[in-house]
């Protein structure tokens, strides 16, 4: 995968690509960065495959100081980066946080969506979780915690996560590394300040409208985004439920394939 960088309506972007043709964006969520795809990528098949990455998160975290970083306006950002490379339509894949933009951009923008893949997003009423409401009710003090206050818990979070030790351990580096380059207490910070339910709430009602192919794919034992909202999400898609059982949150990172023939199968019916 190439590391590339572009200035879009005056905000630093970054993303991670490999391969041509059809063009497939996925869109993290929170507290990872673009390399959580660094998995799926290589196991899809044929496309453009596109890890964007939101600003104010990851290695752009700077980019999202004094800057509106929330799920809805992160969907404009997308749709911006979008028309600054020339892409009109794209398969849209995300998971958490990731999950509620590209629903925002397919309800805002339809025409923009070739299919969507769903996985352990955020969606209704689904967020912000107990963790997240935690690190908002002391963002106030936590932006002055030392790094070596907050890693432990930046650990502890993600290994909840993940159902593969070894991946867990390869996640923590990946992502934190990111964070302790840039003030990992100011960028959580921020980030968790910036999360309202409201933004997929006002468009949960329109997904049943968006008539696109769609997939669901759910670790069936995340103590996050529970089963039951990715039951909902197949409903209202029109989709069918992919289980991963045994399978936590961080699906891209345990369970690359059945996301990667998800974004598969969608690329062959948009060809």
């Amino acid at each position: 995968m190439q590391e590339r960088t572009a200035v879009v309506d005056g905000i630093p972007m970054r993303w991670l690509e490999q391969g041509e043709g059809s063009a497939v964006v996925f869109v993290h969520g929170i507290p990872t960065s673009a390399e959580l795809w660094r998995h799926v990528i290589p196991r899809v098949g044929n496309g453009r495959r596109l890890a964007w990455e939101m600003p104010g998160y990851g290695a752009s975290i700077p980019a999202g100081r004094d800057r509106d970083i929330s799920v809805a306006r992160q969907a404009d950002y997308l749709n911006a980066w979008l028309d600054h490379l020339g892409i009109e339509r794209a398969v849209l894949v995300g998971h958490d946080l990731g999950g509620g933009v590209v629903q925002n951009l397919a309800v805002h923008h339809r025409d923009r969506a070739a299919g969507m893949v769903l996985t352990n997003a955020i969606g209704y009423d689904s967020w912000p979780v107990p963790p997240v409401k935690a690190m908002q009710r002391a963002a106030p003090v936590l932006r002055w915690f030392p790094d070596a206050v907050v890693y432990p818990q930046f650990a502890a979070l993600l290994r909840l996560g993940h159902d593969n030790a070894q991946l867990a351990r390869e996640s923590v580096g990946e992502h934190w590394r990111h964070y302790v380059t840039h003030g990992a207490a100011q960028a959580l910070a921020r980030q968790a300040g910036a999360l309202d339910v409201h933004d997929t709430l006002a468009v949960a009602d329109r997904l049943p409208e968006l008539d696109l192919p769609a997939r669901v794919v759910w670790g069936t034992a995340d103590g996050f985004q529970k089963v039951e909202y990715g039951r909902r999400f197949a409903r209202d898609l029109g989709a069918t439920l992919q289980r991963i059982e045994g399978g936590r949150h961080f699906t891209p990172e345990d369970h690359p394939e059945p996301i990667a023939a998800a974004v598969d199968e969608l690329l062959a019916r948009s060809a």
